[in-house]
């Protein structure tokens, strides 16, 4: 048996805490100074062996935290065909790429075999490798249950296993496929669990899995008095038709670095990106309806500065860890004050400023006041910046360039020119010209091109009561949250047990494009439920759950409508895939 290590000191460093002197010269060679707090808290119980809860944010290095002590208690090539040492399963093919990369990194010096399993990846690679045994398996649940269920993957001698985010796979609809995927594991296996919050819900997955776990909270960093934030909030409000023109003259008077605009949907994303592209800026766009290879290009030209802005739904955008990143945009403010969390929390790091920007339309000021409530921070409510705005934005940059040109030097050759004309005018007068003309050049159709956007004021506390209700939390991924549907009433029939009868409550608005009805083979009597329908189609194939129609769920059987050019490619991946757990029939309904 391993000798615990050393206790923890009150500034610990990662060769005090007893990690092998492999995974200590790799942490060196990747810039690791010293631990965060929950590397710090977290690396002693894992070391000795223990579970344990870990309550930590996204960006907190929780994959290092976990990725370490699964590295220390590895014996690399000791995997059996088929099978693994450690499992790890995370909410997102982005996710288990990245923490797939890390472990590979750390464990460098060690020879360990690190393989990610995600849907959208050629199956073919994964079935070669996994036939070879496998020392560290990192996995979204859906694609680790299809392995397992074709023998493909044994847990038999797992000795380690993680749960990365388990509230957000839980939010995805993965509860059953965890409960699946952990009873193939041994009972005498190390378990971590790493979530963000800490509801009930985890809280029972815990008591279930975990035996006796070390529980460690890494608080909200709270700042002192007088420190400034490293952070700086700003929301907009403005009307929907004017959301792009205020983003574009936004970004024009913020000038960022490196930037990402979350949308709510891939077509707004799109849209946006074009939007973006034609006035001037490098803009790429990040969704779940992108290829595999494409994502990999896009969020590398973005880290090697080939692009200034990434526009990208939430679950594209899970796991970037983006250095340069100076400013995060919500061109949609979220539902869930804790997604808003998570996205700003990109920016700001390693002690330097961020910016977080927030568009929201006048109805949704009561969104921005929940989110005030999580983060105990106002969030200033700033004007649209005005054509003189933006004027005098590029003034300044222009004396920014003027001050860069007089200290580079290398005038001489213009230098004539100014002598000439200083006999008839001052020299003071002909450096005005000169920047007058051009300044003039440089706004040429840039103003004549600007709209006139509606300035809007923030709404009384006394009138935010006619806002509409905010909707229910975001449940991640590329889930938008979903256009109303016609309320349905249940008939005593639907009481006793029979077929649930919808009658609409007000005349359905009919959709924007051509539907057809898809038949799934599970229904009531599986405990399917309408977030299970849709958080399958969003996150199997990819599509907008604002473009996902009406939901019928009968005893065995479950209707939905989708649009008409994506019915193949829903059918498609919901064949590859599990629902509740399980396999189901999926085809068009050819009923009347």
């Amino acid at each position: 048996m391993k000798a615990p290590p050393p206790p923890a000191t009150e500034n610990p460093t990662f060769d005090s805490l007893g990690l092998k002197p492999e995974l200590v010269e790799a942490l060196t060679t990747l810039g690791y100074e010293e631990p965060t707090p929950i590397q710090a808290a977290a690396l002693p119980p894992l070391l000795a062996g223990k579970d344990l809860l870990g309550i930590a944010a996204t960006g907190t290095g929780k994959t290092a935290a976990f990725a370490l002590p699964l590295l220390q208690h590895l014996t690399a090539g000791a995997a059996a065909p088929h099978s693994t040492s450690a499992l790890v399963l995370v909410p997102t093919r982005e996710l288990a790429m990245q923490v797939s990369e890390a472990i590979h990194r750390y464990g460098t010096k060690l020879g360990v075999s690190v393989l990610p399993l995600y849907g959208g990846q050629e199956i073919g690679r994964q079935l070669r490798v996994l036939k070879r045994g496998v020392d560290v398996v990192v996995a979204t649940p859906g694609r680790a249950l299809d392995h397992l269920r074709r023998k493909t993957l044994k847990l038999d001698n797992v000795h380690t296993v993680v749960l990365d985010e388990a509230d957000e796979m839980l939010d995805m609809g993965f509860a059953d496929d965890l409960e699946a995927i952990l009873s193939e594991t041994p009972e005498k296996r190390q378990t971590a669990l790493f979530s963000a919050t800490l509801p009930p819900r985890i809280a029972s997955i815990a008591e279930r899995h975990l035996r006796n776990p070390e529980r460690v909270r890494i608080a909200k960093e709270k700042l002192e008095a007088g420190e400034m934030p490293r952070v700086r909030q700003t929301a907009y409000i403005v009307p929907r038709a004017f959301k792009i023109a205020t983003l574009g003259r936004v970004l024009d008077l913020e000038s960022p670095t490196a930037a990402i605009v979350f949308c709510r949907t891939r077509t707004e994303v799109d849209e946006l990106t074009t939007s973006l592209n034609g006035r001037g800026w490098r803009a790429h766009a990040l969704h779940g309806g992108m290829s595999q290879e494409q994502r990999d290009r896009v969020i590398k030209q973005f880290k090697s500065q080939q692009a200034d802005l990434l526009i990208a739904t939430d679950v594209a955008a899970r796991g970037l860890d983006i250095p340069r990143l100076s400013h995060v945009v919500n061109f949609d403010v979220p539902n869930a004050p804790e997604a808003y969390v998570h996205r700003i929390g990109r920016t700001g790091r390693a002690g330097r400023e961020g910016v977080a920007i927030t568009l929201l339309e006048p109805r949704e000021h009561r969104l921005l006041r929940n989110i005030e409530r999580l983060t105990g921070q106002r969030i200033e409510v700033s004007a649209v910046p005005t054509v003189s705005d933006l004027r005098a934005r590029r003034l300044e940059m222009m004396r920014s360039s003027l001050r860069e040109a007089l200290v580079e030097g290398e005038l001489e050759a213009f230098r004539g020119i100014v002598e000439d004309l200083s006999g008839e005018f001052s020299v003071m007068d002909v450096a005005a010209a000169a920047v007058k003309l051009l300044q003039e050049k440089e706004d040429e159709g840039k103003d004549a091109a600007e709209q006139d956007i509606p300035q809007v004021s923030a709404p009384s506390p006394s009138s935010e009561k006619r806002f509409p209700r905010s909707g229910p939390p975001s449940r991640g991924g590329d889930r938008p949250e979903r256009a109303p549907r016609p309320r349905t009433e249940r008939t005593a029939s639907t009481e006793a047990g029979g077929e649930r009868a919808e009658r609409p409550a007000r005349p359905p608005r009919a959709p924007e494009w051509n539907v057809t009805r898809l038949f799934i083979g599970a229904g009531r009597t599986a405990g399917m439920r309408p977030a299970d329908l849709v958080g399958a189609i969003a996150g199997e194939a990819g599509l907008d759950s604002s473009r996902i129609g009406a939901i019928h769920i009968a005893d065995m059987y479950s209707i939905v409508e989708v649009p008409e050019p994506d019915a193949a490619r829903i059918i498609s991946a919901l064949k590859g895939a599990t629902l509740r757990g399980k396999k189901v029939s999926v085809r068009r309904d050819t009923r009347d």
